[in-house]
């Protein structure tokens, strides 16, 4: 049986936020709005707590890995789409996210990855940041897609007229998400190759990570050029989307899935 006491403080933090999570999405209908958003923000702030602890915050040594990525790309898609919801009112709120969070939570405190080596880790701290950030981005860019064409196929099948944003407001917020999360994984990419190769010793490897890292960055690539060039819109462009985060998921989250959980080999 495993105490409390046995338990570091980033994990019992975590599980306590994780509590928060699921408490602000379960009693949504059983309290009011802005109780029930006041709970998920404040497990948000919690969870940027348990992020900085695991990052080495808190004196222990940083870890990095599956767990944290997965974690952190959850905290940064809720950060975004609540500061959406805030621009935009009549986005409604997704509280699947907040039951998301718990989950990525709980899996990061299973699975809290290696420990990051002291030397060069400021910019490795950039990379990872940069990368995850992309994460992020791409991850609401898929909520919108997904609710672009639930409100496409309302539209067809007569239905009632869709809730939220416009249509063509919500596709063209998607593609801004798109455009940045693209940006971003492009100055990713540079970066671990500048600060990972050129700066140091250490040859170029095209690993399976590599490898998905680019297949993922040239989906992206061609989506955003057939949308600003071509016009592309509608199924072509969302599935675009949806083969290029498939691509960017297993570049690393999946690799370090492979390499933590099945394999188990921490470096």
């Amino acid at each position: 049986m495993i105490l409390a006491s046995d338990l570091s403080a980033a994990t019992l933090l975590a599980l306590l936020t994780a509590a928060m999570y699921l408490w602000a999405a379960l009693r949504r209908k059983l309290v009011s709005q802005r109780a029930a958003r006041l709970g998920m923000f404040a497990a948000w702030l919690c969870h940027a707590a348990v992020l900085a602890l695991g990052f080495g915050l808190g004196g222990d040594p940083a870890h990095f890995g599956f767990g944290p990525a997965m974690s952190m790309t959850a905290w940064l898609v809720l950060g975004i789409y609540g500061v959406e919801t805030w621009l935009y009112p009549q986005l409604p709120t997704r509280w699947g996210l907040g039951a998301a969070g718990a989950v990525f939570l709980l899996v990061a405190a299973m699975f809290p990855g290696h420990a990051l080596p002291e030397r060069g880790s400021v910019l490795l701290a950039m990379h990872l940041a940069m990368g995850v950030a992309s994460y992020g981005l791409f991850g609401v860019a898929l909520i919108h897609a997904w609710a672009t064409r639930r409100a496409e196929a309302q539209i067809r099948m007569a239905a009632q007229a869709p809730e939220g944003l416009p249509l063509l407001t919500l596709e063209r917020l998607t593609y801004r998400l798109v455009t940045a999360g693209f940006v971003l994984l492009s100055a990713t990419l540079l970066g671990g190759y500048f600060f990972g190769h050129l700066w140091s010793d250490v040859p170029l490897r095209w690993d399976h990570k590599i490898l998905l890292s680019v297949l993922a960055w040239a989906v992206f690539a061609v989506l955003v050029i057939g949308r600003r060039v071509l016009g592309w819109r509608g199924a072509r462009a969302i599935q675009m989307l949806y083969v290029g985060s498939g691509f960017l998921l297993l570049a690393y989250a999946g690799s370090r899935f492979v390499l933590e959980v099945i394999l188990e080999h921490g470096a």
